[in-house]
């Protein structure tokens, strides 16, 4: 692996809503980038998200992080601008009309409402990474979807340039592990490795996928076949260092979960930064 770069950075303020793209990120004491999943939407069964909801993917959202605030608009809806802790029952009333749900909004440190909450109390959750050549062969098996469009798909945080379709299923070992380790907290030195600038970050879990990526990002319209045909396609190009087992059985399975040790989290990710494979 030469010249391997981290080109995309992108974090998810409110969960299951839109991306803001980043130059730089620092890492929560709990391990998850700042401002990613920093808030989730809940109602009395749970989290709402893309997978219960496709009403969701009508919602555009704008964020300015530095002000903390949201501009919100939808078909039908009148747009509006919300600071996301003063005005919060507006904000809340607004999703909530939107979607026909009602809408409790929580917040968090970065990555606590994220799906993957299985170290520790599940206070944060490291970054999902992918490779950029994985996001290109994924969009060439449909017709209409570019890459970027794909991205925003698979919302994943770090995408890599520089490196080979699936590139990041080198950074798997075993699920089991994962959710089994004695010591979540601590750098056990149990789980593949890459380093990103001068940050040390492991590979923990294959991310399997749900009903979002099924829908256009910005109309919510589903794509016929695209679950069926991700499967086809991924049992067709699955590289040698990956296989079922990797990947937990399910072929509808992209981009890998990290971890982030305690010992690294005083530090940030970068557009930019060199990528390291250290184990594989």
């Amino acid at each position: 692996m030469t010249d391997a770069t981290l080109t995309h950075i992108s974090v998810y303020p409110v969960k299951g809503l839109d991306a803001v793209g980043l130059d730089r990120a620092g890492i929560t004491p709990g391990g998850g980038l700042a401002d990613d999943r920093v808030y989730g939407m809940y109602d009395d069964e749970g989290h709402i998200n893309g997978r219960r909801t496709a009403a969701i993917h009508a919602i555009e959202a704008s964020f300015d992080r530095d002000a903390g605030t949201v501009d919100l608009s939808a078909p039908g809806r009148p747009a509006r601008t919300f600071d996301v802790d003063d005005d919060r029952a507006a904000l809340e009333s607004w999703l909530g009309e939107h979607l026909d749900l009602d809408v409790t909004l929580r917040g968090g440190s970065g990555g606590a409402h994220g799906d993957r909450a299985i170290f520790g109390d599940g206070s944060g959750t490291g970054p999902t990474i992918v490779s950029a050549a994985t996001l290109r062969e994924i969009a060439s098996w449909y017709d209409g979807i570019e890459p970027a469009e794909m991205r925003r798909r698979l919302r994943p945080n770090l995408v890599v340039e520089g490196v080979e379709a699936f590139w990041e299923e080198r950074l798997l070992d075993s699920f089991e592990r994962a959710v089994y380790a004695e010591e979540p907290d601590g750098d056990t030195g149990e789980f593949p490795r890459v380093r990103i600038g001068d940050v040390v970050l492991e590979g923990v879990e294959p991310i399997p996928r749900c009903a979002v990526p099924t829908h256009d990002p910005d109309t919510g319209e589903e794509y016929d076949g695209f679950r069926e045909t991700f499967i086809e396609q991924r049992g067709e190009t699955m590289p040698p260092w990956s296989g079922e087992e990797t990947i937990a059985g399910n072929l509808y399975t992209a981009t890998v979960g990290m971890r982030i040790p305690e010992a690294e989290r005083d530090a940030e990710l970068a557009v930019g930064d060199s990528v390291e494979l250290l184990d594989a």
